[in-house]
């Protein structure tokens, strides 16, 4: 059966305030993953994929995603929000779960973009990424998850989950650089097949 073909980079709870339980230990993989999230983002936009961010409320439920992003900005970690935030062209859902799915518009909005194929981005590996990724594989969607690409609470644990993305869901785990926005046949040219 084909599905739709085209693909979207996802950006999961990179707009964050990090002044929640975990935090400290978070931090430091964000900002390894910044970096290259960030040049991810520019090779998804220059292509003319879709980048979605799907991101935490942070509990206000009357807010929109230009108030998450000043809030995020005006706390101590705006370093880590600067390089990767959203531009015009930017689609934002906003989550109240771990998943990207869960109660969301984004099944609908990947189905009216002719998406078949998410790029999964953000943070955290062993929680709302592999939630996601599991959501995203039972709704028939293929997934890829550059794997530093994802910032993690416990090292183990976010290995954990690649390996539960890759043998359970079928999930492509690769390195940002594998991925080539532009090929007409992304799947072929990432997995080197």
């Amino acid at each position: 059966m084909n599905g739709p073909s085209g693909l979207a980079l996802v950006v999961v709870d990179m707009i964050n305030t990090y002044d929640h339980e975990d935090a400290e230990l978070l931090v430091p993989s964000v900002r390894t993953v910044v970096p290259v999230l960030a040049e991810l983002i520019v090779r998804a936009r220059e292509a003319d994929v879709p980048v979605i961010y799907a991101n935490d409320n942070f509990g206000l439920w009357r807010s929109h995603h230009g108030e998450l992003m000043d809030t995020a900005l005006a706390r101590p970690h705006a370093d880590l929000i600067a390089p990767i935030r959203p531009d015009d062209r930017s689609m934002f859902v906003v989550k109240a779960r771990h998943s990207v799915f869960y109660e969301t518009p984004l099944s609908y909005l990947l189905w009216r973009l002719g998406v078949g194929h998410v790029v999964l981005t953000g943070q955290v590996t062993e929680q709302c990424v592999l939630y996601s990724a599991l959501d995203a594989h039972i709704r028939h969607l293929e997934v890829t998850v550059p794997k530093d690409a994802v910032a993690s609470i416990h090292p183990h644990l976010a290995s954990a989950a690649l390996e539960m993305m890759e043998r359970n869901m079928g999930a492509r785990i690769c390195d940002a650089k594998e991925i080539d926005f532009t090929s007409t046949d992304f799947t072929r040219v990432r997995s080197g097949t």
